[in-house]
Formats: C-alpha cells, structure tokens, sequence
C-alpha cells in the first residue's frame, strides 16, 4: 500500500459514494488506475465493505448497544471475524484496560439484542459480557 492508496481510502472514509472521476482527480490518476487499486483494495480486505449509517429511530435500527467483552486471551481473530459478520454489528473495537473489546450493535428489538448478547457470550474465547444499552445519543 503506498500513498495514493492512503489517499484513496481516506476519500473513502469520508464519502464512500464519491464518483471514480472525483476521487482520480483528486489523488492525481487515471479513473481506471483508481478502481483497480479500489479492486485490490477490496481483494486484500482492507475495505471490508460499505454501508450506509441510518438514523437511530430508522426502522431496522431501533436499540443500539454496546457489549463489553473480557477474553480469556486475545487476540482472537475467529471472534471478532464472527462477530464482525453478524447482522447488527457496527464496529468493534479492540481496547486497553480492563474490557478487551467493544462492540457497537444496532438492532431492531431488546429481544434481538438479548440474541446477539446470548450468541456472542458463547463465542470460544469470551470470559465475560456486559451490555449497555443505548439511552439517548447526545452527539453523532
């Protein structure tokens, strides 16, 4: 990965919809340089996909939480891969101190919330869970 792929993805970062033409000029290249080092990007996992962030109160997005996680040993690359790929999960968040991970979910129902909980507690390598529901979003 050089410098104009660190440009190309920081474009990314800040608007995932910008058109091919926009982001070549904008880093000095071709259109047809600029989606095939996206092509690689991708290939190589280094954008791991797109999405759009909805609004909390967008139906689909009704309870936001965060799960606090203690491993019995990190790092534990199969749980965080199985708990990036759950429907719901927004980011996670490896970090210092006493909780290992963080995990933003974004769920429909309190119910569906308790399934994600329940599911990743019995992930290998999880010693302990805490979920923190979401109240109210005082700055995006």
């Amino acid at each position: 990965m050089d410098d104009k792929d660190l440009q190309i993805l920081r474009l990314l970062q800040q608007d995932a919809r910008l058109p091919l033409k926009t982001i070549a000029g904008k880093v000095g290249l071709a259109r047809s340089s600029v989606r095939e080092r996206i092509a690689k990007l991708e290939q190589a996992r280094v954008i791991r996909g797109y999405r759009a962030e909805l609004a909390q109160d967008v139906a689909g997005a009704g309870v936001r939480a965060f799960v606090l996680l203690r491993l019995r040993r990190t790092p534990l690359p199969d749980t965080i891969r199985s708990i990036n790929a759950m429907p719901g999960a927004r980011r996670c968040y490896s970090v210092s101190g006493d909780i290992d991970l963080v995990v933003e979910l974004a769920v429909g129902s309190m119910q569906e919330l308790n399934d994600h909980r329940d599911h990743i507690a019995r992930l290998e390598g999880v010693a302990d869970v805490t979920t923190m529901p979401i109240l109210r979003v005082e700055q995006e």
